[in-house]
């Protein structure tokens, strides 16, 4: 099995808020709007932050779910892509599955932590070497600026070679 590693230049354009934004801006414009930000990425995890604010808000005074949703599956997804861009292979990528347990509002300033780096980093070497699909489940922890756990997001991303 071929092993392969993240694309330091990728993570240190993403870690670049302007190039970040850019990149949002053309590929996923609804997280340039919430809010998201990428505060730290390497190989094992990543964390994404958020503040609430009017455009992510819902009618309750706390961030809209699909909004928390959204900072959560990229705290897992920034991972995947980084491990993409380091490899030469052609991949089909897509979350299968995601769920969420909720356990206090979502206010201030949210972190999303996600530390399953390296099991999506051998679902891809799998995939990769046996040219079939694999699935990993991806755990991201959502916290607030008190460190009070406010949601569990689990995403279910599927690699396969094209």
């Amino acid at each position: 099995m071929s092993e392969i590693n993240t694309n330091r230049s990728f993570i240190k354009t993403v870690l670049t808020p302007w190039k970040l934004n850019l990149f949002f801006l053309k590929k996923l414009p609804m997280a340039f709007l919430a809010g998201i930000k990428l505060s730290h990425l390497n190989e094992k995890e990543a964390t994404v932050t958020m503040k609430y604010k009017w455009l992510n808000t819902n009618p309750f005074q706390s961030v809209y779910f699909a909004c928390l949703q959204m900072a959560a599956e990229f705290s897992t997804g920034i991972i995947c892509m980084a491990y993409l861009k380091g490899s030469n292979a052609k991949m089909s990528i897509l979350v299968l599955e995601n769920r969420a347990k909720f356990q206090k509002k979502a206010v201030g300033k949210l972190r999303f932590h996600c530390t399953n780096g390296l099991n999506i980093k051998k679902a891809i070497e799998e995939s990769i070497s046996t040219g079939e699909g694999r699935t990993v489940e991806a755990l991201s922890i959502g916290t607030n600026e008190k460190g009070e756990q406010i949601g569990e997001f689990y995403f279910t991303w599927t690699f396969k070679p094209k």
